[in-house]
């Protein structure tokens, strides 16, 4: 039984747990020693005497017993200790006095589920704001802001699915065809329609929907809906934190360290680098190392916008920094933000209370406003922009919601344990975890990273996979063509998991079933379309697809929005419309429609699979086409 189960700790909390946990495992090794435990503990609210913390380790190290502390064994002495110091005596009752959380469901509903759902007022209202800020120009988002300031009506405000879907494509451009939302004649069942389309987008773009359907949102239940923003947002503020967007970050390097090593570090380890530049460039001894301790004095803050602002809009760090009163003090600071339009996300309580969801949002949108940084005229770089091959994948591992989070392809699969969770998730019992190491030590980390590698190729030969001249030391050293061709290996085995699943169990589905179906699927429909293969060169103006959707989900296309695909700009309508009317109709689409006009015969093959899943599913419920 999980740490979540036994004492009802959310996700939100488990998230945090593992954010403070990796900001303080600064050498990637999935562990920490006694002197980091203290300051882990710290940030997570708990303060425990130095005496105490030997003998912490000494009961917790329960695996390898070498005196460091795993993310396991960290959650598990976190949620113990909680409990003793009845923070609480138990969550439920925590959650019931605080007066920043609100509880729903109430007593009828921690029965049904056995847990009490929780909804932070301060996050509530953090993304209300950031709601009525992102789409306060669109005319179609215009009847539901502005949010009220106590974000109470964004629940009902995103019913329909329309903000939804408005704010994906905030977030990741172009990721959901207007032409696909319904926004008028809003039954039920159109809404459903919207709430399934913004949901597999959200997927697609990296969100984790595991527990989150549209009846879900149909009911506007506070804590899924929240879930999900927070997702979206996230996404949003962290995606152009990298070298291809901001050459200027080759100054956050330190000495002996190359661009590439830039790219192993997560966007939240970047912005505290990013923080940190600007606090050497102030002249000041200050650093950060998290955005939870380190910032609740409001200090750091102070100097960073007088750094990054434009000299003509006045922001100065003296004023609030001559304010001894920490609340008050982050109230000016926030008002010095505000000059540059970007007092967003966090209140002065939340600075002062280290919220470090709110806080990282606030860092972030700092500098996605004003990165100031200017990159080195003396220096070439070649900066490898990731392509949509690499990023289609990573969005797929992490809609899985695998951990730890994959940021960058090949550096955050070298240790294997990314690898093993897809398998599982792939193959249920294929993982002999005995056989992982999921707590290195220090000193023997690159040997076991290895040795969990050349496990991860002798489980793909279990599978079947083609694996011919890919040995574990390519995947540890992260060989990109190895890669890539052992995670489509992967992402394959998971779409046909799928549709066996569903055919029941021992049904052989491969290329020619799924070709089969549709090219029948399409000749019962009354469709003219046909094609011999996903390389077939007659799919590239998407028109194929749309009537293999027209005749799951019959009415869904509106033929008047679809183009003869004469040309490519023509062809490129079709296929963005294809996508996201797919998602419409509750497919699992990964792809993009790219890989439609240019017959990428991988991911044309994953479209008609999860197509065909999406049948299947629709015949087993009783649905009508």
């Amino acid at each position: 039984m999980s740490v979540r189960q036994t004492l009802a700790i959310t996700d939100d909390q488990l998230c945090e747990l593992m954010e403070t946990f990796s900001s303080i495992d600064k050498d990637g090794s999935g562990t920490i020693d006694v002197s980091e435990l203290q300051q882990a503990l710290e940030l997570c609210g708990l303060k425990i005497p130095n005496y105490q913390v030997r003998d912490l380790i000494a009961k917790y190290d329960s695996k390898v017993k070498d005196g460091q502390i795993d993310i396991e064994e960290f959650k598990q002495m976190y949620a113990d200790l909680k409990e003793e110091r009845d923070i609480g005596i138990t969550f439920k009752k925590q959650v019931q006095t605080r007066k920043d959380v609100e509880t729903m469901g109430g007593s009828s509903q921690a029965s049904v589920e056995g847990t009490t759902h929780t909804v932070r007022k301060e996050e509530q209202k953090a993304f209300a704001d950031w709601i009525n800020r992102a789409l306060a120009d669109d005319p179609d988002c215009a009847k539901y802001l502005p949010l009220s300031s106590s974000g109470e009506d964004l629940y009902k405000n995103t019913q329909d699915g329309i903000l939804l879907c408005k704010l994906i494509n905030k977030s990741v451009p172009d990721t959901i065809d207007e032409r696909a939302i319904n926004k008028t004649n809003l039954s039920i069942y159109r809404r459903a329609e919207n709430h399934n389309l913004a949901l597999m987008s959200a997927q697609s773009i990296g969100c984790n929907i595991v527990n989150i359907g549209d009846d879900d949102l149909e009911k506007c239940k506070p804590h899924l809906v929240l879930g999900l923003l927070w997702q979206v947002i996230r996404i949003g503020l962290l995606s152009d934190i990298n070298l291809a967007n901001h050459p200027g970050l080759i100054n956050l390097l330190e000495d002996g360290e190359t661009p590439e090593d830039l790219k192993k570090l997560s966007p939240e380890q970047i912005l505290i680098r990013w923080v940190n530049y600007h606090l050497r460039n102030a002249g000041v001894d200050r650093r950060i190392r998290n955005f939870q301790e380190d910032i609740k004095d409001s200090e750091a803050y102070c100097y960073l916008l007088e750094q990054i602002a434009p000299r003509e809009n006045g922001v100065m760090s003296g004023p609030p920094l001559s304010e001894h009163n920490l609340e008050q003090r982050a109230e000016l600071m926030l008002q010095e933000a505000d000059k540059i339009g970007c007092r967003s996300f966090v209140s002065p309580k939340d600075v002062t209370s280290g919220n470090y969801k709110l806080n990282m949002a606030f860092v972030a949108n700092l500098f996605n406003q004003y990165p100031a940084l200017e990159p080195p005229e003396d220096m070439e770089m070649d900066v490898v922009e990731e392509t949509r091959e690499e990023k289609t994948y990573r969005n797929w591992m992490n809609s899985l919601g695998v951990q730890p989070y994959v940021h960058y392809l090949y550096s955050d699969l070298q240790d294997g344990l990314v690898y093993f969770k897809l398998y599982d998730i792939i193959r249920p019992g294929v993982v002999n975890w005995k056989k992982v190491i999921q707590k290195f030590n220090k000193l023997k980390i690159n040997f076991e990273k290895l040795e969990n590698c050349n496990y991860v190729v002798a489980l793909g030969k279990e599978c079947k996979f083609s694996l011919v001249g890919i040995s574990g030391a390519d995947i540890n050293e992260g060989n990109p063509t190895l890669t890539l061709g052992l995670v489509w290996q992967l992402m394959r085995a998971y779409t046909l998991s799928i549709l066996r699943q569903l055919a029941g169990g021992d049904s052989l589905i491969n290329d020619a079933a799924i070709i089969e179906w549709a090219n029948a699927k399409l000749k019962e429909g009354g469709k003219k379309s046909s094609f011999s293969g996903f390389n077939d060169s007659t799919l590239s103006d998407g028109r194929t697809i749309i009537d293999l959707i027209d005749c799951i989900r019959r009415g869904m296309i509106n033929y008047d929005l679809v183009k003869d695909g004469a040309s490519e700009e023509e062809k490129m309508s079709n296929a963005k419309y294809a996508i996201s009317m797919a998602r419409k109709a509750g497919a699992k689409v990964y792809a993009l429609p790219e890989d439609i006009v240019d017959v990428k015969q991988k991911m044309i093959m994953t479209i008609f699979a999860c197509l065909m899943a999406r049948d299947m599913r629709s015949q087993q419920n009783g649905e009508t086409s």
